[in-house]
């Protein structure tokens, strides 16, 4: 059979039951495709699949159109009817309420008032979750298994629109088992609250399946369909259309047909005459024999190609296209039924390539709490919080509301902390590079923050540039160079590049001395007035980065230039921001910049408050760091680790801001820490790394506005180095903490949010594998540097390159690398083993083939 059952073990995986289990949802879908969650029950949620969030947290209502996809198993003896339940365990009573959202008593498609098993089990190791259901009354025991191919640089089979389901039921008894297996999903291209609505199509699809659309308009943002198909066996009938009725007439009748045994198929085919709830059901009969098992896969497709939101544009602006913009899946298949079909017959394939990624990655001999953070995030990339544009752009959110994205853009300062897309999905990184400087930038060099959508210039520059995002542009500019190696590319963009990095000059360091002397907005939302690490770095970083890139196109006057002023702005960090322990804010209290025309974030309501005025006095500007201890203190410095920059920053002082950052902002428990402003991210005696702390002078009133926050990304980010700089205790403690507040009971392990859902900042958990195992690919140089900070005996880690990935093993005196997917040129590897060891380099001159590899004696 082609459906094995996988087992999920080892490090890194999540086993979650009990009340550990109640929050539990793992999104399955395609990156930039939306998704569907696999609950901790068994159930599934979270139907992102138009083109907008749709999570949990939605109002209750009386209404029949709730999205619902679920198996159903009848056991029968003979003619002997015995029981049908629902193949999912019992809604956890915690859910049942939900703060006050479920008060109509109707939430999720109306099953959970139907017989289920008793009693869940959530395995999860990403992209692969596994429910595991028992009944001490029911024979079959069942396992669900969910996934959606997620295979690195496959950017085609990681989109696709779908959730693939494996259901598998055991029987225990010692009695062999007949039964009914039954799959239901309700018509997904059926508009929500229109019970009355004609619009729905029903049909079946020959390889046993069925389509369910619509008859929209081809430019309408309703305009969508879905479908459900058997990947593996025939089904023995097919009900393509429900008995259509209004109030709970649809669910009621497919439920009589279902506990009688009594399953009446149709083909759908009059589904224009027919009002009310819509969907379909396949149904498989067997029989197991004592022991014996049977796997289903199935897979729930999905296809709405049409956007109707749009950013960065006017709001008047009327010239836009109908529909704005379409989802990249539309230009591949044309419908659902297309997906579904694609799936059938390249289903295994797609399997095998999945699993072996996760294989790899989680075989890598890096601690549990690391290999649980860095791929638990990569559920990110899976959610509503990314898109993708039918001429292949990726765009995002920060993250994702209740019904909406929130905060438009891809945004520079969020995304600078995400390092995995561009390791992983090199491809689609670059189409942010492209659109920064193509789309995002003015003449003058303004970059906005935020990136139009759909792809185009963006016509709004009224607004600060964002000091962090714009410089980070630069330092991503370098790493997705150092990656693809391709450096035609980068000479396409080293010119924009250029204004953008004159424009910071021109706004921020006019007489050029290093650091960001004029107001400068950042990730904070504020705008920092005076020098500061925080910014500081990146700017020092992103000039460092410059030079590089220009002196690699021969461009040696502007490498010179920018090497200076980075050299000043490190002298400045060391002589003017450096308190002996780490880098503060030397705040300047005048507004008066010639570079401060455009508006801030939030300006004071009451200016000539007299209270407020008199605040201003004795403390200066609000929103300020001052003599702090920020988190985000030195973060230019990981940020050149991340893209492959050397950068002249003091080494010591580095190490020694990180050594105070984890000394004063990391607590074990929160339970005796103020925080007014946004405490659900970590709170009562919860641990978290706080954004700052003022352990050396006074806190301002008003200090920056998420001052006493814990945001994750933050937290991998200062982990992260910490790891880099051998501070491995300090920056695994960091790690187990974070992780430990999304246990699956007061938080979902595989949803780290922020401002949003699935918040894109906790991709920056992806650089604890690169501080982990120090393996770095450079397709400039053809260069593999292999450094590991934690080294047990034998190794084993994955790392990409370019187009592909593989593992480096090292054991018995020996380095193997191997490739896994796709083949890279290895001009010379480096080996810098840890604890000060005989580091060793090797000239090679070769090529290393898909599934070819490497060896190397020490």
């Amino acid at each position: 059979m082609s459906y094995e059952t996988i087992s999920l073990t080892g490090p890194g995986v999540r086993t979650l039951e009990g009340k550990y289990n109640i929050q539990t949802a793992m999104p399955l879908g395609g990156i930039g495709a939306g998704c569907i969650c696999l609950n901790g029950q068994g159930g599934l949620q979270d139907f992102s699949i138009r083109n907008r969030a749709a999570t949990t947290m939605l109002p209750d209502h009386n209404g029949f159109l709730n999205d619902v996809g679920f198996g159903s198993i009848h056991w029968r003896n003979g003619t002997q009817d015995r029981r049908n339940l629902i193949v999912e365990a019992p809604l956890p009573a915690e859910k049942i309420y939900a703060f006050g959202t479920q008060v109509m008593g109707h939430r999720k498609g109306g099953i959970i008032g139907l017989p289920h098993y008793q009693e869940s089990k959530f395995v999860g190791s990403f992209p692969f979750g596994q429910v595991i259901l028992s009944d001490k009354t029911f024979p079959l025991q069942a396992t669900i298994t969910g996934w959606n191919p997620f295979i690195p640089s496959d950017v085609e089979n990681s989109g696709i629109p779908a959730a693939i389901l494996e259901y598998r039921f055991e029987n225990t008894s010692t009695e062999t088992v007949e039964y009914d297996f039954a799959y239901s999903l309700s018509h997904l291209a059926q508009i929500q609250g229109a019970p009355k609505d004609t619009s729905t199509r029903n049909e079946k699809i020959d390889e046993g399946g069925i389509h369910l659309f619509n008859n929209y308009a081809a430019t309408s943002e309703l305009h969508g369909s879905a479908a459900v198909i058997s990947l593996d066996q025939t089904p023995d009938a097919i009900k393509a259309m429900w008995y259509r009725g209004f109030w709970f007439d649809s669910l009621t009748m497919l439920w009589n047909e279902l506990e009688s045994g009594q399953f009446t198929p149709n083909d759908g085919v009059h589904a224009e005459h027919c009002k009310g709830w819509n969907g379909g059901t396949l149904l498989f009969k067997g029989e197991l024999k004592p022991g014996d098992s049977v796997t289903y896969p199935l897979a729930i497709t999905w296809h709405f190609p049409n956007g109707h939101f749009h950013s960065g544009y006017p709001k008047e602006k009327n010239d836009l296209p109908t529909p704005p913009w379409r989802t990249w899946y539309s230009t591949r298949w044309k419908n659902a039924a297309e997906v579904a079909r694609y799936l059938k017959s390249h289903g295994p394939s797609l399997r095998e390539q999945t699993l072996a990624f996760r294989d790899t990655l989680m075989s890598s001999t890096l601690p549990g709490e690391v290999l649980d953070a860095l791929s638990a995030n990569l559920a990110i990339l899976k959610s509503p919080t990314v898109l993708r544009q039918a001429n292949g752009d990726f765009w995002a959110w920060e993250g994702s509301g209740v019904t909406y994205g929130s905060c438009p853009g891809s945004c520079t300062h969020v995304w600078n902390y995400a390092q995995a897309l561009a390791h992983l999905f090199p491809e689609l990184e670059r189409s942010l590079r492209t659109q920064e400087y193509h789309n995002a930038m003015d003449e003058s060099g303004h970059v906005v923050f935020r990136f139009p959508l759909p792809s185009g210039p963006s016509q709004i520059h009224d607004y600060y540039a964002a000091a962090d995002g714009q410089l980070g542009g630069l330092l991503k500019l370098h790493r997705d160079w150092v990656i693809c190696g391709d450096t035609a590319w980068l000479a396409s963009l080293y010119p924009l590049a250029k204004r953008s990095l004159e424009y910071c000059i021109a706004t921020w360091d006019p007489e050029e001395k290093g650091n960001l002397f004029h107001p400068h907005h950042n990730t904070y939302d504020i705008e920092f007035k005076g020098p500061n690490g925080m910014c500081g770095s990146i700017y020092i970083a992103a000039l460092s980065a410059m030079s590089a890139l220009a002196k690699t196109l021969g461009e040696e006057t502007d490498a010179e230039r920018y090497q200076h002023i980075a050299q000043r702005g490190a002298r400045h960090l060391s002589t003017e921001l450096f308190n002996g322990e780490y880098y503060f804010q030397k705040v300047d209290d005048s507004d008066a910049h010639p570079n401060n025309e455009k508006a801030g974030f939030f300006q004071d309501s009451s200016p000539n408050d007299p209270e407020y005025r008199k605040l201003i006095q004795e403390e200066g500007p609000k929103y300020q760091y001052g003599e702090g201890c920020l988190s985000d203190g030195i973060i230019g410095a990981w940020f050149a680790l991340a893209c492959g920059v050397t950068t002249p920053m003091d080494t010591q002082e580095i190490r020694q801001t990180l050594q105070s950052i984890y000394r004063y902002n990391f607590r074990g428990s929160l339970e005796n820490h103020t925080n007014a402003q946004r405490p659900g991210y970590a709170l009562n005696q919860e641990g978290g790394l706080l954004l700052c702390s003022w352990p050396k002078g006074p806190r301002p009133s008003l200090p920056f506005v998420y001052a006493d926050e814990v945001w994750t990304g933050i937290e991998y980010q200062v982990a992260s180095h910490l790891i880099s700089e051998g501070f491995i205790s300090e920056g695994l403690d960091i790690v187990r903490t974070t992780r430990s507040r999304y246990d699956g009971y007061t938080r979902n392990p595989w949803n780290e949010y922020e401002c949003g859902s699935y918040y894109a900042r906790a991709l920056a958990s992806y650089a604890l594998l690169q501080a982990c195992s120090g393996i770095a690919y450079d397709a400039v140089h053809r260069h593999l540097t292999i450094s590991p900070r934690i080294q047990p005996e034998p190794y084993q880690c994955f790392f990409t390159f370019g187009e592909g990935y593989g593992k480096v093993e090292i054991k018995e005196g020996a380095i193997t690398v191997h490739s896994l997917r796709g083949h890279f040129e290895l001009d010379k590897l480096t080996y810098a083993p840890p604890k000060n060891e005989r580091s060793r380099v090797f000239e090679v001159g070769t090529t290393i083939t898909e599934s070819g590899k490497a060896e190397f004696l020490l």
